[in-house]
């Protein structure tokens, strides 16, 4: 007897694990009675009725990534390229996940890839190349709508490779590095006409501040003749006087003066190659010194005219 209770009671506690649940945070368990739904069991401690209900499926209620396959697609121009994503999904509703669709994951996959297909075929190869973040929302807004009656919220698509054709990417290469010459050869085009537009203003303004030094130089310099020229008439003033008033020794000094000026022009100009000295400078001075003898007997003979007359 003994024997047999000890296994009734094993039996009996077998039985009460068997239709105690315990359900783990993120997850949500459907419960069938006779292979019909009933009700689902949330995170925590749940007890079924034993022999009437069983747990039916145990669905993942946490985002799960589905990887998308490649596969080929003919753009809007006709180019033929491969495409892969990734897909990012939760399950909102477990009895409609469990028992509206069979393979789940496997349904969403094929879901997406055949909405790739229209999507990126109603568009041209620069458009999806430039344009890929208006791809996955356009996607999305379709995979989401279709996997309602699933129980399922698509939260993101991603298109991860776009791969054209080997000769279809030669020649966007070639076509790049033309475009990047033609800017390049831009640039330095307008770097040669800044540079000599930089060029002929500065020589521009050379020419201005050339004009007016030489401007502000003519200037100076006729003022220069012109104080020299008051100099020298002042000079001739007062030899004027000094011979008028008979002091005949200044006109000598005056035309020394002027002849030792014409020998210094005459030494230091840079046309003249051989210098003719007189043989005799002495005799140049008596010379002057002699016309001064002469300006002044004639000085002197005018006063005694004046008297007899």
């Amino acid at each position: 007897m003994e024997a047999v209770a000890v296994v009734l009671l094993i039996v009996v506690f077998a039985v009460i694990l068997k239709y105690v649940v315990i359900v783990s945070q993120g997850y949500e368990y459907t419960v069938e009675s006779f292979g019909k739904y009933t009700r689902s069991l949330t995170p925590g401690f749940h007890i079924l009725i034993p022999i009437f209900e069983n747990i039916g499926a145990k669905i993942n209620r946490k985002e799960q990534v589905l990887e998308v396959a490649s596969q080929e697609v003919i753009t809007k121009d006709n180019a033929m390229v491969t495409v892969n994503g990734v897909l990012f999904y939760q399950i909102q509703d477990a009895a409609k996940a469990a028992y509206q669709v069979e393979n789940l994951d496997y349904a969403i996959m094929n879901l997406v890839m055949t909405n790739i297909r229209p999507v990126i075929g109603s568009m041209e190869m620069d458009e999806w190349l430039s344009q890929r973040n208006i791809i996955n929302p356009k996607l999305l807004d379709v995979v989401d709508v279709a996997t309602i009656p699933w129980g399922v919220k698509v939260t993101r698509v991603e298109i991860k490779d776009i791969t054209p054709p080997t000769d279809l990417i030669d020649a966007m290469a070639r076509q790049m590095k033309v475009e990047r010459d033609k800017r390049a050869n831009i640039l330095e085009a307008e770097g040669l006409r800044q540079a000599e537009i930089l060029q002929a203003e500065g020589a521009k303004q050379a020419a201005i501040l050339d004009a007016e030094g030489k401007k502000e130089a003519a200037f100076r310099e006729a003022e220069a003749r012109e104080r020299s020229a008051q100099a020298e008439a002042a000079a001739t003033k007062m030899v004027s006087d000094a011979i008028a008033k008979g002091n005949p020794s200044a006109l000598s000094y005056f035309l020394g003066q002027k002849y030792i000026d014409a020998l210094q022009g005459i030494v230091t100009s840079p046309n003249e190659k051989l210098l003719m000295m007189p043989v005799d400078t002495t005799h140049v001075m008596s010379t002057v010194a002699g016309i001064a003898e002469i300006v002044k007997d004639s000085m002197a003979k005018t006063p005694k005219k004046k008297s007899g007359e």
